[in-house]
């Protein structure tokens, strides 16, 4: 997910910060980035004005709407919550691919997983949280590692968590089908064990099965409201979402991430990301970009 702050007010609310079919000034700029940060923590400046008109002048024409100016008034509307949930969508953007940041699942495979499929196997309780799922990528991903060592960790209580801002990207995400460019990071093995070919509408398709599905559920969530749920969660992935909150809101998520994870629970950040905050001192920094939870009580060797 993108993130975007708050633009400033110093020149004047009638200047255009993009030109096109719509004029966007930057009245309009300042009040879409005060909303956006309002419901999602997500901060945007000037520089984004561009691509804050590309993606939202497609979103005004197909509303019948005449312009940024009636397009604002809608979304800071009751009448218009619908629309304004569609803003967000367009603002956001989901980059992902299989085994992005692949160091991470290799840590997963050799450090981390052994200790709780033997858990598991026990009879105990695994829970993984992929917050800021995209298009599903991510959680595959993990379940495909998972079964790569357990084919049949669904027999167990073992559970992947997957939830995003967005529910058009989830339902995506639910599906589980991709274009065979989107599986070039998944091996040869893999893909032919966990994936079957698909024709849709004409088009060369492959779906994740349905065993790699039953790993996984997926759920609506904004990082920046209440959590529905109060962990523990042994492992949580959060790549390359915190890095576009401004450092106020960076920090916070940090230490609801802390207030979830378990003694020797793990902590997977984006490649521009740093844990910060108070939370820094919670955590040991064991590898690229991952965390280790230690607790108040906990001493880094």
């Amino acid at each position: 997910m993108m993130s975007i702050s708050p633009a400033t007010t110093r020149q004047s609310d009638d200047e255009i910060m993009a030109n096109g079919e719509y004029p966007l000034t930057r009245r309009d700029l300042n009040e879409i980035a005060a909303m956006i940060y309002s419901d999602a923590g997500i901060a945007l400046n000037d520089s984004k004005a561009s691509l804050v008109y590309s993606r939202l002048s497609k979103h005004i024409r197909a509303l019948g709407l005449r312009g940024f100016r009636e397009y604002c008034s809608l979304v800071s509307s009751t009448e218009g919550a619908p629309a304004r949930r569609e803003m967000l969508s367009h603002l956001t953007t989901n980059f992902t691919r299989f085994f992005r940041e692949n160091h991470h699942f290799e840590h997963l495979k050799s450090d981390v997983l052994p200790e709780l499929i033997n858990r598991a196997k026990a009879g105990g309780r695994v829970r993984i949280w992929s917050a800021a799922c995209s298009d599903g990528q991510e959680p595959y991903s993990i379940a495909l590692t998972v079964l790569s060592m357990m084919p049949n960790a669904a027999d167990y209580d073992f559970r992947i968590l997957a939830t995003d801002i967005d529910p058009k990207i989830l339902a995506l995400a639910r599906a589980g089908v991709y274009d065979e460019a989107a599986l070039e990071t998944v091996s040869p093995a893999m893909r032919k064990q966990w994936f079957k070919e698909v024709d849709i509408q004409g088009r060369r398709k492959f779906q994740v099965d349905d065993r790699v599905k039953r790993l996984i559920t997926y759920n609506e969530l904004n990082l920046m409201a209440q959590w529905p749920f109060k962990g523990p969660f042994d492992i949580i992935f959060c790549r390359n979402v915190v890095i576009y909150f401004d450092e106020p809101t960076q920090v916070k998520i940090w230490s609801r991430f802390a207030g979830l994870l378990p003694d020797g629970g793990h902590l997977y950040i984006g490649h521009s990301e740093r844990v910060s905050g108070d939370a820094k001192n919670l955590f040991d920094n064991i590898g690229i970009t991952t965390y280790r939870y230690i607790g108040k009580g906990g001493k880094k060797p």
